[in-house]
């Protein structure tokens, strides 16, 4: 029984039964098993995918285009994205091999990841930061490297602590600015000394812009438009939070085509290709979806104003957020640890929100309140917010 008990274990890769699961999908877990629980966990648009964008869906369907795209994608999409990009982000790249559609901007993230990493290789990033960056890391044999951000500088950069991480060893940094779970964003000063040290030290940039399109105050340029960029930035969007097509699965990376090339080559031989129906939905978001985004940007910003102010009036402390469609605020008043708020308040109010550290250990003091919900919902878990706070007095 020993021996089957050991062969058990070594049956599975120690570095992966060594990472823990997503703490987002705990608490989504337990408040789907809950009546009557509002959520603001689960970082989705509560909007359904424009009417136009689904029809291209559907029409791709009834005319039977249910088969293989190129491994790069659709070549009608990879031009859409050239177009975009050179428009809205001022970076210029080509269709034909700096182009690579992908199951989400998840993939295209992984896939760079793997695409640059040497077993040793350092990689800096920045937290609290979604929760899969210092998971891939590790999966795929690097070491992450963690630059923490907090409330007082509005989660933005520490330049020098960037500087003081970088060593012989380090082979990129991660950008994801609007932050996912923060909110906060780069200043143009702080774009440009990180993009100075990508230079100065021979760095990639990986370039998480999946929330650009919903920034408050002020957008501004990627850093791969930058002077001496292009050629060591890895551009990574997609369509599932500013157009709500989360389900479509339908994200893409631009870079050097020698990078692509790579992350094409692992694309292929792991997915073949991007679902066939998010594509022709993708094509037609790029050329007629603009309207709904911005409209869907601007109900963000009334519901970020209501859900920051509520939070201030019910005891808490919480940044204003700059982008992305979360905030986060400070719950160290209470008295409680981030696991211990959110589970007590989700017991006690039915609220779901996730603990900050889910994002990293800096993340302990917060919890993430995701605002893509309705505007009756926010203001429904601001209520029982309120009833909280008093009872933790």
């Amino acid at each position: 029984m020993n021996d089957l008990k050991t062969l058990r274990k070594e049956r599975l890769a120690r570095h992966i039964t060594a990472l823990p699961k997503s703490g987002i999908r705990d608490f989504f877990e337990l408040a789907k098993n809950m009546d009557g629980v509002i959520s603001l966990g689960v970082g989705e648009p509560d909007f359904v995918t424009p009417k136009s964008i689904r029809q291209a869906a559907i029409d791709s369907l009834e005319q039977g285009f249910t088969g293989y795209t190129s491994n790069l994608g659709l070549y009608s999409l990879r031009k859409e994205i050239c177009k975009y990009l050179e428009s809205d982000y001022g970076c210029c790249y080509s269709p034909d091999d700096e182009c690579l559609v992908t199951v989400g901007v998840s993939e295209a993230f992984e896939l760079a990841i793997r695409a640059i990493t040497n077993p040793g290789d350092e990689i800096i990033y920045f937290e609290p930061c979604y929760v899969s960056y210092n998971a891939t890391i590790k999966m795929f044999h690097g070491i992450p490297i963690v630059s923490p951000t907090c409330e007082k500088n509005g989660f933005s950069v520490d330049v020098e602590d960037v500087k003081n991480k970088i060593t012989p060893k380090t082979k990129a940094i991660i950008l994801n600015f609007p932050c996912n779970p923060t909110g906060g964003t780069l200043n143009s000063a702080q774009l440009k000394a990180i993009a100075e040290l990508a230079i100065k030290h021979d760095l990639i940039v990986i370039a998480d812009e999946i929330y650009s399109e919903l920034t408050y105050e002020g957008r501004l340029p990627s850093i791969a438009s930058l002077p001496g960029m292009k050629e060591r930035c890895i551009f990574l969007h997609g369509f599932s939070k500013a157009f709500a097509m989360t389900g479509l699965r339908i994200g893409y990376a631009c870079g050097p085509a020698d990078i692509i090339g790579i992350m094409m080559k692992i694309h292929q031989y792991s997915i073949m290709s991007a679902p066939t129906l998010g594509q022709y939905a993708a094509v037609e978001a790029l050329k007629t979806g603009r309207p709904e985004m911005e409209k869907m940007h601007e109900e963000y910003r009334r519901r970020r104003d209501v859900i920051v102010q509520g939070m201030n009036d019910a005891g808490l402390t919480c940044f204003k957020p700059k982008g992305a469609f979360y905030a986060f605020p400070n719950i160290t008043g209470t008295g409680l640890s981030s696991q211990d708020f959110a589970m007590k308040f989700l017991e006690q109010q039915k609220v779901a929100v996730v603990p900050g550290t889910a994002f990293g250990d800096s993340g302990e003091g917060f919890v993430r309140c995701c605002y893509a919900a309705s505007m009756e919902n926010i203001k429904e878990a601001l209520r029982r917010l309120e009833l909280f706070v008093k009872s933790l007095k």
